[in-house]
């Protein structure tokens, strides 16, 4: 397709040798063979033998890209001034004892490469009619020994294209090869010889390279259009499998679940097989699955019980696909995925790829699902362009070596090309590692958009299943997905012009959303599972002083290793409400705890002033359903704020002016969180 493409869009006129027939030309990847090309080709020139003028091109397919068109290409050719002319390679395969024999090359590559040619079509005919070989026997060889023999190559007028002026071999020059953009497309520029190339072969282990540049030449990407290609062949909805891993604790799990139930694709399309390896995570997937079994058709479901390894199950799953005709696609998710586009299966199926993945990263970093660039021994290595795709500076649906966590496989494509390929089992690697090396050495694309906005990447290192709810502490390696669950909906409304979501039901009491509904009940159920509230009295160890001049019975956060991740919220959350109110003041806060008040055992709070600049005190569950009466009376307005609104906060003065008091709480259990900024 990507040869094709390019044979297109410079109006080539191609003829496709051996197109359906069955490869007996060895394996050329590993050592000599390729001569059932010549074959192919001595057929196919005795039908141009005659024509004087014809200008014949030989190249490879599947592994060729064309930068220019053939009104270039000819006028190079002409300027050789030769009959027929080889391209050229530092290396002389595959019979290095042939090196002394070649005419000398002082500036140059010295050696015939047989992945491509151009010449005359008697000259061509007149060579290609002397194989008499097998399929199996090398081509290279056989040029390399007609160009040595000076009769022949006096008598064919043949050269070598020593300076890549139309033939590129990527093997032992990558590091000649550069990518020069022009107005509206890209060309493949040799820096050694200065010149620009319009045959670009990825001959030997440079494929990868060759998928790079790619994605750039000749307009697959510009800086003036963007993606060139990524609206070419796209393609309708189908039935999948959707496996879902959960291989470690992962932070923000019930959410990944959940995602799924909102995908925009139709649900009884969809087969889930989960793999969850974490005795921790069991309750996650039974209530994810409890709630919206009725969406999907079918699950299978491996638990820890199983004891299936990471490779054993991917297998597992990919081979119910491959024996199932109807499987169109297949679809995997790592827990540690937060696919936040619902339109993501509808936007890889229609990209029309054999592989394909989203294009994810950590917030704020580069950590992304995918590698542009391999080291030789096969690991990550830094690509040129890598940082412009994370960062989205450049977007379009881009070839590369590797990817990871989250991608789309052509079911098609798992039955066929992939069908004898062991994809994640083998002996030393890692099931990722195995996954893109059988990929890439079956020759099949695998591609990365960035296209879309699909998510991020979510970070599972210390993440301390221990706790209640770990989430809670997720502030610092997470911040999207925590502010996402334990924000208020309508938090960032505060900070829009044409809304005012800032109250103030007394003079100087400023009343504002701060915490969702679900932060507010996971940090009650923490501190009432750590338990030690204090006694609400005057002696108090926790303090400097030892003393407590009104007391309450709380908790404070330090008790619950929660001190910094309270002052990362107060930070991000709470520092940007003050310096709407009180511009230039940059607040401290100290004093952080959750009060309990009971009718049995504190009810209320005597009139007093907080030892503070200002206070923060969070509503955390709900007047008149959790508790009856409770609210707050500042003295000196006559003010009552009697109804406070879960994760809702107030701000007011301290020490200073708001005299106030905590009014008696008649039923249930009132919590609220306060914080004394600046004490």
């Amino acid at each position: 397709l990507r040869f094709m493409r390019t044979i297109r869009q410079f109006n080539y006129t191609v003829q496709v040798l051996g197109l359906g027939e069955e490869w007996k030309g060895g394996d050329v990847a590993r050592t000599v063979g390729g001569g059932q090309k010549v074959r192919w080709l001595k057929k196919e020139v005795e039908k141009h033998k005659d024509k004087q003028n014809t200008v014949i091109m030989f190249v490879d397919s599947y592994d060729v890209i064309l930068a220019s068109g053939p009104e270039e290409l000819l006028k190079k050719f002409s300027r050789f001034s030769h009959r027929v002319v080889f391209s050229a390679e530092g290396f002389c395969w595959p019979d290095q004892r042939l090196s002394s024999k070649y005419p000398a090359v002082h500036h140059g590559k010295r050696y015939l490469n047989s992945g491509g040619f151009i010449g005359y079509a008697p000259e061509i005919h007149a060579i290609v009619k002397q194989w008499k070989h097998k399929d199996d026997d090398d081509d290279q060889l056989f040029y390399t020994r007609i160009y040595l023999d000076k009769e022949q190559r006096r008598k064919f007028n043949i050269t070598l294209d020593h300076k890549s002026h139309i033939f590129q071999n990527l093997n032992g020059a990558i590091e000649e090869v550069v990518l020069k953009f022009e107005k509206s497309r890209v060309r493949v520029r040799n820096v050694a010889y200065d010149t620009l190339p319009v045959v670009i072969h990825g001959n030997g282990p440079t494929k990868l390279q060759l998928n790079y540049l790619g994605n750039y030449v000749p307009t697959a990407w510009t800086y003036e259009h963007g993606c060139g290609i990524c609206d070419d062949d796209l393609l309708d909805l189908s039935d999948e499998i959707v496996c879902l891993c959960v291989f470690q604790p992962t932070p923000f799990l019930e959410e990944f679940l959940e995602r799924l139930a909102t995908l925009n694709y139709p649900h009884t399309r969809i087969r889930l097989f989960i793999h969850n390896n974490v005795v921790y995570h069991e309750q996650h997937v039974e209530r994810f699955w409890t709630r919206h079994r009725s969406l999907f058709p079918g699950v299978r479901t491996i638990g820890p019980e199983e004891n299936l390894r990471q490779d054993q199950a991917r297998t597992m799953a990919v081979e119910a696909c491959k024996k199932d005709v109807s499987c169109d696609y297949f679809f995997s998710i790592d827990s540690d995925v937060a696919l936040t586009n619902p339109d993501v299966l509808r936007i890889l199926i229609e990209e029309n790829k054999s592989v394909i993945a989203p294009m994810l990263s950590r917030h704020g970093k580069l950590w992304s699902n995918f590698w542009g660039a391999l080291s030789p021994e096969g690991f990550y290595s830094r690509a040129e362009d890598y940082i412009d795709i994370v960062q989205s500076k450049r977007v379009g649906v881009w070839n590369v070596p590797y990817i990871t966590q989250v991608y789309l496989i052509r079911g098609e494509t798992l039955r066929s090309r992939l069908s004898a390929v062991s994809l994640y089992q083998q002996e030393g690697m890692d099931p990722d590692m195995i996954f893109c090396k059988s990929v890439r050495e079956q020759g099949v694309f695998m591609f990365v958009s960035n296209r879309d906005e699909f998510g991020r990447l979510v970070s599972s290192t210390s993440y301390n299943i221990s706790r209640l709810h770990p989430d809670m502490w997720q502030i610092f390696n997470n911040p999207v997905d925590w502010r996402e669950k334990y924000i208020h909906e309508n938090y960032s409304k505060i900070f829009e012009d044409d809304e005012n979501f800032i109250e103030q039901p007394c003079p100087d009491v400023y009343w504002f959303p701060a915490f969702s509904d679900r932060m507010c009940d996971e940090l009650v159920e923490t501190m009432e599972d750590f338990g030690g509230w204090s006694g609400g009295k005057h002696n108090d160890e926790r303090l400097s002083g030892g003393y407590e001049n009104v007391p309450t019975v709380d908790i404070h956060m330090n008790q619950i290793q929660f001190e910094k991740e309270w002052l990362k919220f107060l930070k991000d959350y709470i520092v940007p409400v003050t310096e709407k109110l009180y511009p230039g003041y940059s607040p401290r806060a100290v004093m952080n705890f959750v009060v309990r008040y009971r009718p049995d055992e504190q009810p209320s709070l005597r009139p007093h002033h907080d030892s503070s600049t200002f206070t923060i005190n969070i509503a955390l569950n709900r007047k008149d359903i959790d508790y009856e009466g409770g609210g707050c009376r500042f003295l000196r307005y006559d003010c009552k704020v009697e109804s406070p609104r879960k994760g809702w906060s107030f701000m007011h003065p301290g020490r200073l002016t708001h005299y106030h008091e905590g009014l008696p709480v008649t039923r249930g259990t009132r919590y609220i969180m306060v914080s004394f900024v600046d004490p």
